[in-house]
């Protein structure tokens, strides 16, 4: 099992930009990917990336173009940029794992349930 570390979050102002980071505790060979909490819904999925570094972010209106996610592999660490914050993308982040891989395409990989990894979460205040 692979423990999952989050850090980056914080507060900011509005149109400010974070860098979230994701530690993890051994190579990641899996498919991982970035949830964050929406009162009412549950985590939706915000970016996800294979094996081999290709990612892709939630093409949901609320969030495309503004983030983007990476790996570094020589660190094991997963990271999500955020930029042009807006009030409504407070919430708490969170990094996720499973240990099979990911079609960015299929509805499977943007579902929490198909992940068995999970990280602690950091929050993402922003204010207007």
């Amino acid at each position: 099992q692979v423990q999952l570390v989050e850090s980056g979050g914080g507060s900011v102002q509005a149109g400010g930009s974070l860098r979230l980071a994701c530690a993890a505790s051994t190579s990641t060979p899996y498919c991982m990917a970035w949830f964050r909490e929406v009162p009412g819904k549950g985590r939706e999925g915000v970016a996800a990336i294979d094996s081999d570094g290709d990612g892709a972010t939630s093409d949901a209106d609320s969030m495309k173009g503004r983030f983007s996610i990476s790996k570094d592999k020589s660190k094991n660490t997963l990271y999500l940029e955020m930029t042009n914050l807006k009030p409504e993308d407070t919430s708490m982040y969170y990094c996720a794992a499973r240990s099979v891989g990911c079609d960015l395409a299929m509805w499977g990989t943007w579902v929490p349930w198909e992940y068995n990894m999970w990280g602690q979460g950091t929050q993402v205040t922003v204010s207007s």
